[in-house]
């Protein structure tokens, strides 16, 4: 009788060890399953922030619209019906344009070269024809040679033209104010060889 009491004793101990050992198992687990899952929930929120910044600047804005077509250099100044112009080494003339005032009958031209290279590297000379003939005129002037300042003899194109100069040189021209009110445009521009392309501007009456 007793060892039966002892035997169910043993038995209702073990029962009760093993059941408070399995009872703190599942608030562990529990706890360790649910704790991830909150972590990744929150984490969208913090980084959702960055998306809103503000777009950056638009480097590709256009650029600034292109300068009107024809010469970007100055006009010539004007006084008492003449003007003075310059002729550089660079092979540029210092003004992209002379305005002739109507008053005038007659008009003169004084070209300076600045420059120091002889008359033979970087000679100097204005000729003015119709902007038509230009090209023509300056194409023929080569023919003529340096002797003849580039500028073929007699030519009925050419409406005036100044001597050719070297670099400290100065040359002038006048020319009568009628030849170049009506029946233009009228350029301005240097026959040495190759320097038309560059060294030219136009000429009116206003």
């Amino acid at each position: 009788m007793n060892t039966r009491i002892a035997l169910l004793a043993a038995a209702c101990t073990l029962a009760l060890a093993a059941c408070g050992d399995k009872s703190p198992a599942t608030p562990d687990t529990t706890a360790a399953a649910t704790a991830p899952t909150e972590a990744v929930e929150t984490a969208p929120a913090d980084t959702a922030a960055p998306a809103e910044a503000p777009a950056p600047v638009d480097a590709a804005a256009p650029a600034p619209a292109a300068a009107a077509s024809g010469s970007d250099k100055p006009a010539a100044v004007v006084a008492d019906c003449a003007t003075e112009i310059e002729g550089t080494d660079a092979m540029q003339f210092n003004v992209g344009s002379i305005v002739v005032p109507a008053s005038c009958t007659e008009f003169k031209i004084t070209l300076k070269h600045t420059g120091t290279m002889p008359v033979a590297a970087m000679g100097h000379n204005v000729v003015i024809t119709k902007a038509a003939d230009m090209q023509a005129v300056a194409a023929e002037g080569m023919g003529a040679g340096a002797a003849a300042a580039y500028v073929k003899a007699d030519d009925p194109r050419v409406i005036a033209h100044t001597s050719l100069i070297g670099g400290g040189e100065t040359t002038s021209v006048s020319f009568a104010v009628s030849k170049i009110k009506d029946g233009g445009p009228y350029e301005f521009f240097c026959s040495f060889p190759g320097h038309s392309a560059l060294m030219k501007g136009t000429i009116a009456v206003e």
